[in-house]
Formats: C-alpha cells, structure tokens, sequence
C-alpha cells in the first residue's frame, strides 16, 4: 500500500526532509524544508489529488489494455493463456 502521506509532502515539497510516525500528521519532524510547512489542510488536499491521479492512471492503463485486446482480436482470458 502507498504511503500518501509521504507522497503527498513530496509533491508539495520535493526537497523536503522528514520524519514521521504511524502515517501522523502532528509527529512530522522536518529536518530540511525550504518555505514553510505544509498545512493538515494542504496535505490532505494532496493526499486527495495522489489518490485521484491513480484512479485516472488505472482507468487509462484499462482502457489501452483492452484497446490492445481489441485490436489483437482476443479476450483477457485468451491473453492469460497465451502469456502462461
């Protein structure tokens, strides 16, 4: 399972150094942070985005897969078989 908190400070704060316990929010211990912390609020908005941006990620990997079963003329169980 991804850590989205860890993820999500990532994204708001790519040069970030930190610490932390238990996916907790009030134990972050920052050790390099360029500006200032991110808020609870602006890291549970990221963590919301990192979950959205993998939700249109998988709907995509979806849709080019069977796209691709498509246009070889198989089904997804066919293509289980062939691949072993």
């Amino acid at each position: 399972m991804e850590n989205y908190l860890v993820t999500a400070i990532q994204k708001l704060k790519p040069n970030a150094e930190f610490s932390y316990t238990d996916n907790d929010y009030s134990t972050i211990k920052w050790i390099k942070l360029e500006g200032t912390a991110p808020t609870q609020s602006e890291i549970d908005a990221a963590i919301e985005q990192v979950k959205a941006d993998e939700i249109t990620k998988a709907v995509a990997k979806a849709a080019e897969k069977a796209a691709l079963l498509d246009r070889l003329g198989i089904t997804e169980d066919e293509a289980r078989l062939l691949l072993g």
